[in-house]
């Protein structure tokens, strides 16, 4: 009443004076609207007003009805665009693929690749004609165009659906380009961290633990994907989700006049094993020479499906912990507090099959067991203490606001039509999902952390560079032992350092000297001219190399007799030049990894007292032991050489170039002149895809002139 009164007293002043001049009155008015301010604050503070309850949210309608042949159709009216999209999706959620794991990617690729009237080519133009969209999967079908072409785009859809040819040819190319991205993988960070959680967490024989591999594609064959498209892509298995400018009515006569001969037949039932959560922490590591970053995944599978009583206070969970990107815990403690990283997050995912949780950030070397200490801290605090009411309030705000977003798309309303009816939901589920977020309490948030947050059973996967990282980490396996795994996710046996104590780094190194041709002739080499060849992108590239001792080289690099990239090192000073763009280096890291490099036989200088080595026992390559020796030169750059243990030849190596790690793997030696050289490298880390260098000519001893290395200022 005292506010109420004062509030009252400020208006009646007001008006009493409002006669009085615009000169007069303003010191008057400025100390009234002060007061009123001033009082409004006091009274804002002591009382601020009770928040609104929760809006029940209003979704749009649909409609659902089911054709006689089983499909099952979803209408989600929307009349602001004359457009429409046709959503087929299939019911079953995987298929365990086994040793030919793949073909359901490549029977969802082929499907728009031919009918029994069109092909590829056909297909493709129709499309394009009526600026219409039309994609395919392998549990499904998504097409979309202006309502007007609507009929124009279902002839063309279901025919694909329906009537796919699985043309050889485009199998065939579906393969190539698979195979080359599998080739790209093998050393990107990601994907080997993806399949190794993948297996570790899923099992091999598992659907989510599969993962496609060379060997798994070469099985494949077009009969493969038939025989998926034929047990699986069956209107009773599947649901055909409408959306856009159409009503229920011509639904319900465009999905029966282009779906209805669809037939039906009986489904295959998939019955999966359980999945075992880790019953204590382990560690398990994929080795990437050279890596400057370590990629860490903190990881296990979770009991939770959707429409479980926890999912939305698991959500709420996990976003102040690290699934909001800024405002996490991880981020904020990672990158904000102790500049780690660039970014930490973590996911918690609900699966009608199994769901997993994940916690996971790219590190520095240096910091990667530190990283560790604190993403299990931050798990744990959440658990141990109750997060504040003001962390709290602000994710549900963040995630009310997000999720009222979200419904202005009308495909987010057919998102959630269809989790109703697949997953078997409440129908006002996600009309009531305001009012359900809003009561989660901070008890809630301690309840679900206690129950799927999980330190001490755990499995930390780290993929980065041995050498650098795996050591450290030992403390943090219950077992005070690491497992090691490749780029595909497949256990390996254990690197080992366990050697005989008479073998040395320096007597491996001269094992392959004398192997090679011996120290005398490499010693009488002045001079190397290489003459290569390699496919980059589908561009033919020839590339000529030029060495003169001591130490310096050139390099030209041509495509269609135009030179792309040049080339320089005289011995102090680097010059690179490609396609007119120059660049002079004096000093630095390029030109200390040149020093090391540009030698015709580097093994020679590893033997000076100048070079520092270091035996780090043997590792597999390509199926075969290879002694691994790190040599640092004196710029203190290190290189990493891998010398088969039955041959003694020198089958890979490994340099860093700034932030990336540069392969080579050798094969295919030759003799030339009475030395042995590789004739086929690999090397990756140059471009997106690995590429393979076929050397030509080697020339010893070639006339070079001095000229060839004098940097062009």
């Amino acid at each position: 009443m005292r506010y109420i009164s004062k509030i009252i007293y400020f208006i009646i002043t007001l008006l009493f004076i409002a006669g009085c001049s615009k000169k007069t009155l303003e010191p008057t008015i400025d100390k009234a609207t002060e007061l009123v301010k001033e009082e409004m604050s006091e009274s804002f503070r002591s009382n601020p007003p009770a928040p609104a309850p929760a809006r029940k949210i209003q979704m749009g309608s649909f409609d659902q009805f089911e054709l006689d042949n089983g499909l099952t159709v979803i209408v989600v009216e929307n009349h602001k665009l004359p457009r429409v999209s046709y959503q087929v999706q299939l019911k079953n959620q995987a298929v365990q693929e086994g040793e030919k794991a793949g073909y359901v990617s490549i029977t969802g690729q082929l499907l728009a690749r031919g009918t029994d009237s069109r092909s590829k080519a056909e297909i493709d133009e129709a499309v394009d004609f009526i600026g219409a969209t039309l994609n395919t999967n392998g549990y499904g079908m998504y097409a979309s165009s202006l309502t007007k072409h609507q009929d124009k785009l279902l002839s063309i859809a279901s025919n694909v659906l329906l009537n796919p040819s699985f043309p050889t040819e485009e199998y065939d190319k579906i393969i190539t380009q698979t195979l080359s991205g599998l080739e790209a993988s093998k050393t990107d960070p990601s994907s080997m961290a993806s399949n190794a959680s993948r297996k570790i967490n899923f099992g091999a024989d598992h659907p989510y633990g599969e993962v496609e591999t060379v060997e798994s594609l070469q099985k494949i064959g077009v009969a493969d994907c038939q025989e998926y498209y034929r047990q699986f892509f069956l209107p009773n298995n599947a649901y055909l989700i409408i959306v856009g400018d159409i009503t229920a009515d011509q639904a319900k006569a465009k999905a029966q006049q282009y779906f209805g001969d669809w037939k039906k037949a009986p489904i295959k039932n998939w019955k999966y094993d359980s999945v075992a959560s880790p019953n204590e922490s382990h560690v398990s590591f994929v080795n990437k020479d050279a890596a400057v970053q370590s990629s860490i995944r903190i990881t296990y599978p979770v009991d939770l499906s959707p429409g479980d009583e926890d999912v939305i206070a698991a959500s709420v969970m996990n976003s102040i912990l690290g699934g909001n990107s800024f405002s996490g815990r991880l981020f904020q403690n990672l990158r904000e507090d102790k500049a780690y990283t660039y970014g930490a997050n973590s996911s918690l995912s609900r699966d009608p099959i199994v769901g997993n949780f994940s916690a996971y950030a790219d590190v520095r070397n240096e910091v990667t067991d530190s990283s560790i200490v604190e993403i299990l801290s931050e798990m744990d605090r959440i658990k141990s203490e109750p997060v504040s009411t003001e962390d709290l309030e602000n994710t549900k705000n963040y995630m009310a606001g997000n999720f009222a977003l979200a419904l202005e798309s009308p495909q987010t309303i057919a998102r959630y039509a269809l989790n109703v009816a697949r997953y078997n939901l409440p129908t006002d589920y996600y009309e009531t999902y305001l009012e359900k977020l809003d009561a989660v309490t901070v008890s809630d948030i301690k309840r679900v952390a206690e129950k799927y947050i999980r330190t001490d059973k755990a499995n930390i996967i780290v993929v980065g560079s041995k050498d650098d990282v795996a050591d450290n980490l030992i403390k943090f396996d219950a077992n005070g032992s690491i497992d090691y795994y490749d780029y595909k996710g497949d256990e390996m046996k254990s690197p080992t350092s366990v050697i005989p104590e008479s073998l040395t780094a320096e007597s491996i190194i001269k094992g392959y000297i004398d192997k090679i041709g011996g120290q005398d002739k490499l010693s009488a080499i002045k001079s190397l001219k290489q003459v290569s060849s390699m496919n980059l992108m589908g561009q033919k590239m020839d590339v000529s190399s030029y060495q003169l001792e001591p130490g310096k080289f050139a390099l030209e690099i041509q495509t269609g007799g135009m030179t792309v990239i040049e080339q320089r090192f005289d011995g102090n000073t680097l010059e690179v030049n490609q396609m007119g763009q120059k660049q002079v280096f004096t000093e630095g890291a390029e030109v200390d990894a040149m020093k090391g490099s540009a030698a015709i036989f580097p093994q020679l200088l590893f033997l000076s007292e100048d070079y520092t080595l270091d035996l780090k026992g043997y590792e597999e390559i390509n199926g075969s032991d290879a002694f691994k020796i790190n040599a640092t030169s004196p710029e203190n750059q290190r290189v990493t050489h891998y010398y088969d243990k039955v041959t003694g030849l020198l089958v890979k190596q490994v340099t860093q170039q700034g932030d990336q790690a540069l392969s080579q793997e050798m094969s295919d030696y030759r003799e030339v002149d009475g030395i042995l050289f590789p004739h086929k490298m690999t090397i990756t880390g140059m471009a997106p895809v690995p590429v393979e260098m076929i050397v030509e000519s080697v020339q010893i001893n070639a006339d070079i002139s001095e000229g060839q290395f004098t940097i062009k200022q």
